[in-house]
């Protein structure tokens, strides 16, 4: 099973995948090509994306039993002791960003009084 997922891509790119793989969704496309059309598939897609974002998942004969390649894509794979994961790049820093201007409100909320006292 072979699956791309294009984002922001041009309509000719989808146009030539459909006359291998299914259409299911926009942008999303499925089939069961043999290894060597999967990989010429996904060499013209990275050359014909332009400004998009594709991601190409397969089944393969390993430990999660699948794989999956990135192009022009925030989030990479990553190899971690035989498993494939993905690396989410964090904005600006180590942590996730704080929301600025918020305060955390103590006490009850609006809704657990209205469930404890009745709603008034």
């Amino acid at each position: 099973m072979t699956v791309i997922v294009l984002t922001n891509c041009p309509a000719g790119l989808r146009g030539f995948l459909t006359r291998w793989l299914l259409e299911i969704s926009a942008g999303v496309f499925i089939g069961n090509p043999s290894a060597r059309i999967r990989d010429v598939l996904w060499n013209e897609v990275q050359q014909y994306a332009g400004q998009g974002r594709a991601l190409l998942a397969h089944t393969t004969n390993n430990e999660q039993g699948y794989t999956f390649r990135t192009f022009d894509h925030a989030w990479h794979p990553v190899d971690h002791e035989g498993l494939t994961l993905i690396h989410r790049p964090v904005a600006g820093g180590t942590g996730p960003a704080p929301a600025s201007g918020t305060k955390d409100k103590s006490g009850w909320s609006n809704a657990s009084k209205r469930r404890r006292f009745g709603r008034r």
